[in-house]
């Protein structure tokens, strides 16, 4: 199960964190390292009233998904090796288009979607001394297809430009993106149900740099109207599963601008505390990236600050596969200005 960037330290624990979004009788693929986490996270889950499957495969070889048939498959993302084994060619087609932030930029002028200037070119090879004069600084140059903020540069001068262009083999498809200056950047995500593209949940961006750290939901108002054209195109081409949209909020003396940036045809890092949240009813919540000293789950001592259902606060476990590597997703349950403390607490003790 490819979950995240290759180059994202612990990758391939990654897989325990759909096990939350799971419910009984459902088949989930684990990597056969969690397996000593199996019993303290169960555990946990009990206890705070999250139902999940038991129903465990400690292999996550894509080669599997031919082997049941009879359950409808739920991937992180639908590319070649998922379409080898389960085809669905309309699925792939879709992702396959959208998850190029070149193509998502030129749909996006088609249906009328805003975005920020953005230049793009088929190969980095192709990208001249004009270019580079006329790109906005400070800019972005962006591997069309990348992952976890892997392949961004920050680019201030002409300089800095060229040297980030030199860091990409010469084939690799790129774009130059105006930056745009904000502080709020909003995840909107969709998940296709019944060939409609159905609202899923909006959440606020919780970055390092261009590197997803966690979410915040709710969000007021969140502006559903700017990517619905697209969601709706998506699921119409046969997109299935959880989609998603990141899209940046501008305050002008105009007024308040949304911009798209890209879409996620897959999975995404706020998908999964966003299905515990909806399994349990929470409402008001944060998920974010802890380091811990500990390397077994059985060693983090929750009690006080494990989620309560009677009180709706406290913590949930997200990502507990990486706790073999020193760090955890973690939701936090409660009102925002508890989060902080909620927060605090889980620190000294991780």
């Amino acid at each position: 199960m490819g979950c995240t960037a290759e180059g994202v330290l612990g990758n391939q624990l990654y897989s325990g964190r759909a096990l939350g979004a799971t419910d009984p009788g459902d088949l989930i693929q684990l990597h056969p390292d969690l397996r000593p986490q199996w019993s303290a996270i169960c555990r946990h889950y009990q206890r705070i009233g999250l139902n999940h499957s038991t129903d465990v495969i400690w292999d996550v070889d894509t080669g599997l998904l031919a082997a049941h048939p009879e359950h409808e498959p739920s991937v992180f993302y639908f590319g070649d090796a998922e379409q080898r084994k389960r085809p669905d060619e309309r699925w792939h087609r879709t992702v396959d288009y959208i998850n190029s932030k070149n193509q998502f930029m030129a749909l996006a002028d088609d249906l009328g979607v805003p975005t920020p200037r953005t230049l793009c070119f088929d190969a980095v090879g192709l990208i001249g001394d004009d270019d580079i004069a006329a790109a906005p600084y400070p800019c972005y140059l962006k591997a069309a297809i990348s992952v976890s903020g892997v392949g961004i540069y920050r680019c201030d001068h002409p300089q800095a430009l060229r040297a980030a262009i030199e860091t990409f083999e010469p084939k690799v498809p790129v774009q130059i993106q105006d930056e745009v200056r904000t502080q709020c950047f909003l995840n909107l995500q969709y998940e296709a149900i019944d060939g409609r593209a159905e609202r899923l949940a909006a959440t606020e961006q919780i970055l390092d740099g261009c590197v997803h750290q966690g979410n915040r939901h709710p969000v007021p108002a969140p502006p559903w109207e700017v990517v619905e054209p697209m969601a709706n195109w998506l699921v119409e081409q046969g997109m299935r599963g959880v989609f998603a949209f990141d899209v940046a909020v501008i305050d002008t003396d105009a007024g308040t601008e949304h911009l798209a940036i890209e879409c996620n045809p897959r999975w995404n890092g706020a998908s999964y505390p966003t299905m515990i949240a909806r399994k349990l009813g929470i409402e008001h919540w944060l998920a974010r990236t802890f380091p811990t000293q500990h390397r077994m789950l059985a060693d983090i001592d929750l009690s006080g600050i494990e989620y309560n259902p009677s009180s709706g606060e406290g913590v949930i476990l997200v990502n507990w596969g990486p706790v073999l590597v020193g760090k955890l997703l973690v939701l936090i349950a409660g009102e925002p200005d508890r989060q902080p403390t909620i927060a605090q607490s889980l620190s000294q003790r991780l």
